[in-house]
């Protein structure tokens, strides 16, 4: 799916610091995050040694908004320099724990196992598999074959799970962020993979069933943000009418 006449729903501003630059993003990162590349390759450019980004302000973010930081990651180390994540939400951070990428953004000179599995990593991620050699421990190596697979998988799935939060939100007619958060609490309250779980909502469309028990659990936290969504209506109505008891709206 083309990317072109998607609006982009964060800003970004900069700021030199020492030999790096800190990007401060807010909004929300989604498939129109892509309007923001020209933004993030100029920081990189002003750098000597990288980018950290500040995502505390960042409400939403999706695997749209995650690849376009992968794709400045992924120019950064190959100019030698980094990108790493200095402050996220938990929008943010809930979405790098699910595709396992957390680590690929750690703070450089951050130290210790850590460290050096993200070195490691990185020479994975751009060379397509773990070099061989270099006196890694076993247990380190299958923790950065796990991290890279994570890595692709999601890649892989991220098609699946857009179309999935661009269902719900059509079907209930939900704002992006209640959307994921139904595609996130349905897949903790079933134990079911992320991925998994969209590719069943994808399937609805084409009349393939969807287990009772998904079923049931995306009823329930489709209606649970819905009631956020009217309780705070709700909530704006009585602060209108607590400012003005008639209900009618103040004289210019």
């Amino acid at each position: 799916m083309s990317d072109v006449g998607v609006p982009c729903l964060a800003t970004i501003r900069s700021a030199a610091d020492g030999d790096r630059v800190v990007v401060v993003v807010r909004g929300e990162l989604d498939i129109g995050a892509t309007h923001l590349r020209a933004a993030l390759n100029d920081a990189l450019d002003r750098s000597a040694t990288g980018v950290d980004l500040d995502l505390a302000e960042v409400g939403f973010c999706d695997c749209g908004g995650l690849n376009v930081l992968l794709e400045l990651r992924g120019r950064a180390l190959a100019e030698s320099r980094t990108v790493a994540v200095r402050d996220c939400s938990p929008a943010v951070g809930r979405l790098l724990d699910l595709t396992g990428t957390r680590e690929l953004f750690a703070l450089p000179g951050s130290g210790g196992p850590d460290a050096e599995a993200v070195d490691v990593l990185e020479e994975a991620v751009l060379g397509g598999g773990i070099p061989a050699g270099g006196g890694l421990r076993g247990n380190v190596d299958r923790e950065l074959r796990t991290e890279v697979d994570q890595l692709r998988r999601a890649m892989r799935t991220r098609p699946a799970i857009d179309v999935a939060r661009g269902i719900l939100m059509a079907t209930f007619g939900l704002s992006p962020e209640d959307a994921w958060t139904v595609l996130v609490s349905a897949s903790q309250n079933t134990n079911t993979k992320l991925h998994h779980l969209a590719r069943d909502l994808v399937g609805t469309v084409d009349g393939g069933p969807l287990p009772e028990a998904v079923r049931q659990q995306v009823a329930a936290a489709v209606a649970k943000v819905q009631e956020g969504v009217r309780e705070g209506v709700r909530e704006g109505v009585r602060e209108g009418v607590r400012e003005d008891p008639r209900g009618m709206p103040p004289c210019a």
